[in-house]
């Protein structure tokens, strides 16, 4: 059994310990008490004795020295690694919102994408700055993904995304306030343009905050991406000069060509731009021979790193790349329906903001129908090739085109082209233009929505008479033609354009009413702008401005039967990362009654009732048997009343609606003040729309028109809504006419010339005074102007009687030409004679009997008349031709 140590044997190993620890202890006090003994006394003197540098070398390099710089250095080394770290987790902290994870969804193509609705690419919008446009990286070409890692970062594909060296000498840069020049690898360039671009030109220690941050983030994304994807979003994102980021933004500019194209020169050429894209960007002359340079230090690099070979570096560089740059371009080159491209950015501005439109890359299927709008641009472009504006004093001219199923724009046209210099790039579609009379149907459609109230409501045969009148504010308007008509129907004075029937329409049914009715029919803005907040009775006639777009707009609106739908101009808007920022959603709000709507779109298409005003006038009003059939409305606006400035033609049928506007910018007055001048542009629209696209997708058949609405009541072939009092209607007075004017009969009128008629007695809303309203045609507002007191009245001559077969009588003419002779004998007649001039006119007749009366009754123009009547005893008349005058007596009327 082994033997165990004692505890005094213990005790004695320890306490052996503790006199060793003891006596080294000792001795070495001992020996710095010597050392300190051997030094002067004086402070300054010991201090300058002991950094004598023989004693300071011996310290070092002796054994005490050598550990105590083992300690110095250990706790610099602690030092700089807890510094470090906490350099790091104080900027960590600014890094959560920036989730690196997200660095691909930030490098996203910033072009927006405008479509019509058949996916014909309308414009590229590069925006006013800087943009990118993003390709997969299977699209970029090797030669520029090579060039890119050869010139930019050659290690690219060995680093964890931070390069020790290259930290080090930006670190000194930035230090001394220099710039950042080589110290970046292509992953710590990525994440600068992405994250960091507004700090990118600090300098100096301003810089080392946003080095530190580029670093953490660099190391993490290459965590997070592989070498493949971090190059391609470096392509994709980097600078390339001017406004063009991205790879394939860069080739398509410069070269005409697609990223995947690109020749060795030429991507040479384009890796080299990012280092200073200002300096190198190739429409910069200046710096052509600088890029050239570049290029070669590429194209050298490539080969030193062994991508291409000697032979295919040296044809690059003779390659007169310089000479192959495609010329610059402005942002609307290649663009289609500009003016209203340009309209839909603008809106988009408004609905999602300008930082979002600003940012790009959004895709935006619009409403137009390029088709459409190509036909439109074509018919305004066949107008200023010909005669007729310089011929009637025009120089400009707009045009917009509406599904009215939908309320979507098909067609915009701003100006006669987008190209004409001055003014070609402004919008007159959108602009204030007063419409003229084109706004009626709209003031008419207020008046007829009258309901019974113990006053008069109306329909298209009710009278509201044109004649001279003085309104509220001395206002006493005219009308075109400085003419009255006197008491014509509603749809007479709508289809021939009467302005004072119009304006009392207005009057009757209230100023602001029907301007509020008129807005919300889609002319949105009408009498809202400036002075025209103040406008009155005026605006019945077109006094104020709207616009064209929304003037179409609300012609839809009578065309869907009165059923207002907001105008659109796009069907859907989405961005970068496929989300829906906006898509069309049908709405509709009834503002018209449906009755109301169907009697004007009759009255608007009505060729019999604008005949007086248009005659044989077709182009853009009736398409012959096409089996189009539209509703149309024209108007002018005028200065000072009689020197026209804007024509205008609103059209619409059951499928579009379309407005032509033509003028001049400056608001010249024109040559003339025709309103069917727009026709020939409507026509070749309405009928390739109705023909080659509607009518073959079905969505219009020939002959298509409104359906009548239930209520609707037809009185005297005139039509009137549901609530239109009957009783309106009848006869309620007789007045006495000439039959002659068909005006009302006067002293001077003869018995023979006048007609008493029953008629409608109504009283003027405006004047107060007794209407009178007749049938056929009768004209109560004017008197007899045919007749004169001091009228010569025909005569019955001389009666004869030749043999027993011929009667002769002879006519003297008064002051109007004689229209007929009528013989009777007793109470037969024999003959109606139609004559002009006094002469003897003779007939034949066969007498029988003893005693017999011949009657001549003569008739001329204006229904003056005169009798002669003749008795003869026949049995006494000789067989020869011998002629026997008769006595006679005869009566003038």
């Amino acid at each position: 059994m082994a033997k165990k140590p004692s505890k005094s044997r213990n005790m004695s190993v320890y306490s052996n310990l503790a006199h060793k620890r003891k006596t080294k202890k000792d001795s070495q006090a001992r020996k710095k008490a010597e050392y300190l003994a051997s030094l002067p006394k004086h402070p300054v003197k010991r201090i300058l004795y002991r950094m004598h540098p023989k004693r300071v070398w011996g310290y070092w390099f002796s054994k005490k020295g050598a550990f105590m710089a083992l300690k110095v250095f250990g706790v610099a080394v602690l030092l700089v690694v807890l510094s470090t770290g906490a350099l790091f987790a104080y900027f960590r902290k600014d890094l959560d919102s920036i989730r690196p994870g997200e660095l691909a969804k930030r490098v996203q193509t910033t072009v927006t994408k405008y479509y019509d609705r058949n996916n014909v690419l309308l414009w590229e919008d590069k925006g006013d700055g800087d943009y990118t446009l993003v390709v997969d990286g299977n699209n970029i070409n090797k030669y520029m993904k090579e060039a890119t890692v050869a010139v930019e970062d050659k290690d690219f594909y060995q680093h964890g995304g931070i390069s020790v060296s290259g930290l080090a000498r930006a670190l000194v840069s930035n230090t001394s306030g220099g710039s950042t020049q080589g110290g970046s690898t292509l992953t710590q360039q990525l994440v600068k343009q992405v994250f960091f671009a507004d700090e990118a030109q600090k300098r100096g220690l301003d810089g080392v905050p946003r080095k530190i941050k580029e670093m953490i983030l660099a190391i993490e994304v290459e965590r997070m991406y592989n070498k493949d994807q971090i190059l391609d979003l470096y392509l994709n994102e980097s600078p390339y000069g001017g406004r063009r980021n991205g790879v394939e933004s860069a080739a398509q500019t410069y070269f005409g060509k697609s990223s995947k194209d690109l020749t060795l020169a030429e991507a040479a050429l384009l890796a080299g731009i990012p280092n200073q894209p200002g300096l190198y960007d190739p429409y910069n002359i200046e710096g052509h021979e600088a890029l050239i340079a570049r290029q070669h230090k590429v194209l050298d690099n490539m080969q030193e790193q062994g991508y291409v070979t000697a032979a295919e570096v040296a044809e690059a560089k003779k390659y007169p790349i310089l000479d192959n740059i495609k010329p610059v371009s402005d942002q609307y080159k290649d663009i289609k329906a500009p003016h209203f491209v340009q309209m839909v950015r603008s809106n988009l501005e408004k609905e999602l903001g300008k930082a979002t439109v600003g940012r790009g890359g959004l895709t935006v299927k619009t409403t137009l129908d390029y088709r459409v709008q190509s036909k439109l641009e074509e018919a305004m472009t066949d107008m200023f090739n010909s005669s007729v504006p310089k011929v009637n004093g025009f120089t400009n001219g707009a045009g917009t085109v509406e599904d009215n199923t939908t309320g979507q724009v098909i067609a915009m046209l701003g100006s006669r082209s987008f190209d004409y210099p001055g003014y070609g790039q402004d919008n007159a579609a959108t602009a204030f233009i007063q419409p003229g009379s084109s706004i009626k149907p709209l003031v008419y459609a207020q008046l007829f929505a009258q309901k019974p109230n113990g006053q008069a409501n109306y329909g298209s045969g009710s009278v509201l008479s044109d004649t001279k009148t003085t309104f509220d504010g001395n206002y006493t308007p005219n009308n075109a033609d400085k003419t009255f008509k006197g008491n014509i129907t509603i749809r007479s004075a709508l289809a021939t354009s009467r302005n004072i029937p119009a304006i009392k329409a207005m009057a009757v049914a209230g100023v602001q009413p029907t301007l509020a009715a008129i807005r919300d029919d889609g002319d949105k803005e009408y009498c809202t702008q400036g002075a025209d907040a103040q406008a009155g009775l005026s605006s019945a006639i077109g006094g104020c401005g709207t616009k064209q777009t929304d003037h179409v707009n609300a012609f839809s609106t009578l065309a869907r039967g009165g059923v207002y739908k907001p105008q659109t101009s796009v069907l859907e808007v989405t961005n970068s990362q496929g989300e829906t920022l906006k898509k069309w959603k049908d709405e509709s709000k009834q503002v018209i009654d449906p009755q109301v709507a169907y009697i004007l779109s009759d009255i608007l298409g009505d060729a019999n009732a604008r005949k007086p005003l248009f005659g044989s006038i077709t182009a853009g009003l009736s398409y012959g048997n096409t089996g189009i059939r539209t509703a149309t409305k024209t108007g002018t606006s005028d200065i000072g009343g009689d020197k026209a400035k804007d024509i205008w033609m609103m059209t619409y049928s059951p499928a579009v609606s379309m407005g032509i506007w033509l003028g001049n910018p400056d608001t010249t007055p024109l040559k003339s003040g025709n309103s069917t001048l727009p026709g020939p542009i409507i026509d070749k629209v309405m009928r390739f729309i109705h023909q080659d696209i509607y009518g073959t997708d079905g969505r219009w058949k020939p002959n298509d028109w409104f359906t009548q609405p239930a209520g609707v009541q037809k009185i005297n072939n005139e039509l009137y809504p549901s609530w239109y009092d009957k009783n309106q209607n009848k006869p309620n007075a007789k007045l006495t006419f000439d039959k002659v004017s068909k005006k009302k009969a006067t002293d001077c009128t003869p018995d023979s010339a006048k007609i008493e008629i029953d008629v409608n007695k109504t009283t003027d809303p405006i004047s107060k005074k007794d209407v009178y309203i007749a049938p056929d045609g009768y004209d109560a507002t004017k008197d007899d102007d045919v007749h004169k007191c001091d009228d010569v009245k025909p005569a019955v001559g001389a009666i004869s009687i030749t043999g027993k077969t011929q009667i002769n009588v002879s006519v003297v003419a008064g002051t109007h030409p004689l229209q007929q002779l009528e013989i009777k004998v007793g109470d037969t007649i024999v003959a109606t004679l139609p004559i002009t001039t006094s002469g003897t006119y003779s007939t034949t007749y066969t007498f029988t009997g003893t005693s017999q009366t011949i009657t001549a009754t003569l008739t001329d123009d204006a229904l003056y008349t005169s009798v002669g009547t003749k008795t003869a005893d026949v049995s006494y008349l000789p067989n020869s031709n011998r002629t026997t005058e008769l006595a006679s007596s005869r009566r003038r009327r």
